[in-house]
């Protein structure tokens, strides 16, 4: 701005200045460069250092975190305490889904680990609760954002609650619980405006990243398709952090978490994530229910990697750092037992809202390891569940552990308890209530060692942030580099500090040349002509959603939709519905209006549509098949609606079939480039090309009955059809440029 335009600017706010915002200025806070500040705690002591928590350690190996540090303890607590409740109206929706179910364990393998009953009593079955959620967005934000999903399940063990508070991704942004409230601030809407909600496409998320290079591998994660998942039901859960386990003879193992779904990991499309942002931001709390209402319960495998004590220092990383992985095939999963969702919740407050996860919640033989983002979570989250329910939160239904408690803790908001006695302390005259010795089933806390310095610093191998950046990188399929390309293409796209966006094209290069080259192409941003880093060209196992397909191919709780108009084959349509019930996914009717569609045989009569053109998109299925009937074909190819709701499936890389005169449809109307079709004459013969189904002739009674066989070019049309459904998408069509042709 030019100097005469600033000084005229200058003189019109004066003119203006109102008597508030005069009074306002007095509470002003300048926090620029020019001002000179330096950070200082509430009460005015300068802080040295707001990236390590003081702990013991040598300078190598972390010690645990000091409750001690003053300065740590006001960042968290400031943090844990800084938002007041929502408006009862005018106020975004509760965020969230949860559900109820059970966990079992399939025999006692893991009692060579842990003396924990709920891993190692194979005649038990727990009750658990599981929550998912984002975590960028406010209350009410839209399920289908870019953005990690929490994993949090509580076990209600006979021997206390076990929290398990995790993520649907490995690894963390941070290293370090002290700078997890500068994390949230910074991926939060920018102080300035409050915008935008529920991503991270913005200066300070992207500012941050790059000032904290510890964040690269986690990036790697959220950018790829991991950030935008087809269903809770597929994902993965992850405890994060680093726990540990003591067996009965007193030996101590480090321990990671994980839940592998038994539907496979998959995820949409990002034009497609974006899209139902807006027509159904409830998408995957909705695909939850319906999936337990329907008898088809998620389940997930139970498993952890496990390193004998005496074992952490043989890794190239710190087996503490959350920012990394342990790798498979250095720490192999060993599988113990099965999760599964069986019931939805009766009423969303008390139950979804009102459930409280803690790290800190641990059952005897379950420990904690010197993880310095664990020691940090186990104080800060007990702070925080105090500030939103209250210092009796524990005693909520949802959160009251189903074995007996009893202790001296009384009073406070809340309490509803009625402790009859006369004593309320320990020890007392009536020896009532003592501590119950560990032999007896009291909590074990593990005899560590502990030696070193009271400092604020990490151990070396933390400094490290590239190595399994790269390693995610390189182990994604080609399909998945191109969706992380565009991802981060996007997001510094919506950045207009330049200062962002080309520092963060620089920082890539660290990572991988041609990723950073792709990305500053499309942003503006400084193209590197050489990598910062070499490349170590390593892969892992398991870090590509390609190698977590499902054990056996399934379509089960897949939508599909069947395209109706009146004049439809009645008969191709109820076998297809009755097949795909049998199969246990999910049929729905989509016409040109909600009700009654006339079939061609007047006969067989009509049958009733689920949904309209317009009211439910292609979005929201997984798949769309387009049944025989000349003039139920002639209805859609003059409905522009239904076009484009094949084409933008085809854009998405779905699953189409066709039969009849809804091949000439697909040929003529849709017009899907570089697809081979079934061709006149063809008989009931089957083409598959690019995840499209067709075939000229559908027999009622050769194929109606079949039962479906997971192999291409083996079966009918529906094999056919289920087999390239059971690959969730046709990734090829993006790959050779089909989908670009195509205006969805």
């Amino acid at each position: 701005m030019s100097s005469i335009a600033q000084t005229a600017k200058n003189a019109f706010t004066t003119m203006t200045q109102t008597e508030k915002v005069a009074q306002l200025s007095n509470n002003f806070t300048v926090n620029t460069e020019a001002s000179g500040a330096h950070l200082t705690t509430d009460h005015g002591t300068a802080v040295a250092d707001t990236d390590n928590w003081l702990r013991v350690t040598d300078g190598t190996k972390h010690g645990p975190s000091l409750l001690e540090d003053q300065i740590a303890r006001e960042k968290i607590h400031r943090f844990d305490h800084e938002r007041i409740p929502e408006r009862v109206v005018h106020a975004r929706q509760a965020l969230g889904a949860a559900a109820h179910g059970y966990f079992k364990v399939y025999d006692n393998s893991a009692s060579k680990y842990s003396y924990a009953g709920v891993l190692t009593d194979p005649s038990r079955t727990t009750p658990v609760f599981l929550r998912f959620s984002t975590v960028a967005g406010s209350a009410g934000s839209a399920d289908t954002v870019r953005d990690v999903r929490g994993f949090a399940v509580k076990f209600y063990t006979q021997e206390g609650n076990w929290d398990i508070v995790g993520n649907d991704i490995p690894v963390f942004f941070i290293q370090d619980a002290i700078k997890f409230p500068d994390l949230i601030h910074a991926v939060k809407p920018e102080p300035h405006n409050g915008v935008p909600q529920a991503q991270s496409a913005h200066n300070n998320f992207w500012d941050f990243a790059f000032q904290q290079p510890e964040t690269s591998h986690m990036l790697m994660w959220t950018m790829s398709d991991r950030g935008i998942p087809r269903s809770y039901r597929m994902v993965q859960g992850f405890g994060v952090n680093t726990f540990t386990t003591v067996n009965a003879e007193g030996k101590r193992f480090f321990v990671k978490f994980h839940f592998v779904p038994e539907l496979g990991v998959h995820s949409l499309m990002w034009d497609e994530a974006l899209k139902i942002c807006g027509q159904d931001p409830d998408f995957h709390r909705k695909d939850l229910n319906e999936a337990i209402d329907n008898g088809a319960y998620p389940k997930w495998k139970f498993g952890m990697q496990i390193i004998p004590e005496g074992e952490e220092d043989k890794f190239e990383f710190d087996i503490l750092d959350a920012t990394k992985v342990w790798p498979e095939e250095l720490v192999p999963v060993e599988f113990f037992g099965e999760l599964v969702l069986n019931r939805t919740v009766d009423e969303y407050f008390p139950e979804t809202e009102q459930v409280a996860f803690c790290t800190s919640h641990v059952v005897p033989g379950i420990g904690f390891s010197d993880d310095p983002l664990l020691q940090g979570r186990n104080f800060s989250y007990f702070d925080t569940q105090i500030t939103r329910l209250g210092i009796n939160w524990q005693e909520l239904p949802i959160n009251r552990p189903v074995c007996p408690v009893m202790n001296f803790n009384r009073d406070g908001q809340g309490q509803h308890r009625i402790h009859k006695g006369t004593v309320n302390y320990w020890p007392n005259r009536l020896q009532a209530t003592p501590p119950k010795p560990v032999a007896q089933g009291g909590y074990y806390d593990y005899p560590q060692k502990v030696g070193g310095l009271k400092q604020r610093a990490r151990g070396a191998k933390f400094n490290e942030y590239f190595n399994q950046a790269q390693l995610f990188y390189n182990s994604l399929a080609p399909i998945e580099k191109m969706h992380l390309i565009k991802a981060i293409s996007f997001e510094l796209d919506h950045c207009d500090d330049p200062q962002v966006y080309i520092s963060m094209t620089k920082r890539l290069a660290e990572i991988d040349l041609d990723l950073a080259q792709q990305v500053a192409e499309n942003v503006g941003g400084e193209k590197p002509s050489q990598a910062a880093r070499q490349n170590h060209g390593k892969k892992s196992k398991n870090l590509s959603q390609f190698d977590l397909m499902p054990e056996n191919p399934t379509i089960e709780t897949r939508r599909i939709a069947i395209l109706v108009a009146d004049g439809f084959d009645f008969s191709f349509v109820e076998a297809m519905r009755a097949s795909i019930l049998g199969a246990k996914a999910l049929p729905f009717l989509i016409g040109p209006r909600r009700g009654s569609i006339a079939s061609s045989d007047s006969k067989l009569g009509s049958l009733p549509a689920d949904h309209h053109f317009e009211g439910m998109r292609s979005t929201m299925f997984d798949a769309v098949i387009i049944p025989p009937g000349e003039k139920h074909v002639n209805t859609l190819a003059k409905n522009g609606r239904a076009i484009h709701w094949v084409r933008e499936a085809f854009g998405h890389c779905k699953t189409i079939g066709a039969a009849g005169e809804g091949v000439w449809f697909l040929r003529t109307a849709v017009n899907l480039p570089g697809v081979d079709f079934a061709n006149n004459g063809s008989g009931d013969a089957v083409t598959s090309s690019y995840g499209v189904v067709t075939t000229e002739k559908y027999s009622f009674t050769s194929s109606a009955l079949e039962p479906i066989k997971f192999a291409t070019g083996n079966g009918g049309f529906l094999s056919n059809f289920a087999t390239e459904l059971s690959k969730h998408r046709c990734w090829a069509r993006e790959l050779d440029g089909l989908t670009e042709q195509v205006a969805y």
